[in-house]
């Protein structure tokens, strides 16, 4: 099975910029009258989700979950995939899953659940690239390459991360790449 991907990108090429546009211009706001139930799964101060609600004039119901003592607002402090596996995904509209690294842990948590909607992501293959193992092991490359020689599959990380999706049922995602970080959207029906 393949995934078709498009592509989408702003002038400025400013990221948060990015990260806010694919938000707003891939959820039907028209269908939420009382507000978007967000799940942030790497929630931090807000400042996308909240950027977002004033661009649309949109109530957003948004959930945070994060590790940072730095956050005075109510968010589920702690690891994002041990709250996501004792939450009820189904009762949100979008998940975000906007990471540093490639996060796979909580995707497989999101295709696993009684989720149906909206799931917004980053990913960043970070240092020497290598991607997962649990992505790469899906892929059915052998355990003794992915032990051995990790960064050997980096230059196609972005391809076996879309091959992935692909294995896991999505059949369309909107991006913007540069480099090695992936901003990207799919809907799960």
């Amino acid at each position: 099975q393949k995934t078709t991907v498009h592509a989408f990108g702003l002038a400025d090429n400013h990221y948060t910029a990015d990260k806010v546009a694919l938000r707003i211009n891939n959820i039907n706001w028209d269908g939420y009258k009382e507000g978007v139930r967000v799940l942030d799964c790497f929630g931090g101060k807000g400042i996308l989700w909240s950027v977002i609600e004033k661009k649309t004039n949109q109530k957003i119901l948004r959930h945070a979950i994060d590790k940072r003592h730095d956050i005075i607002d109510f968010h589920f402090h702690g690891d994002n995939v041990k709250v996501m596996s004792g939450l009820d995904l189904g009762s949100y509209d979008v998940i975000d899953v906007d990471a540093y690294g490639i996060p796979i842990e909580q995707l497989e948590l999101i295709f696993d659940s009684e989720f149906r909607g909206h799931v917004f992501v980053t990913a960043i293959q970070t240092m020497n690239g290598a991607i997962p193992s649990k992505l790469a092991n899906d892929l059915g490359f052998p355990k003794e390459i992915i032990k051995k020689a990790p960064s050997l599959l980096a230059r196609r990380g972005w391809q076996y991360l879309k091959e992935w999706l692909a294995l896991k049922g999505v059949k369309e995602i909107i991006h913007r790449s540069k480099d090695r970080k992936h901003y990207f959207y799919f809907h799960i029906q």
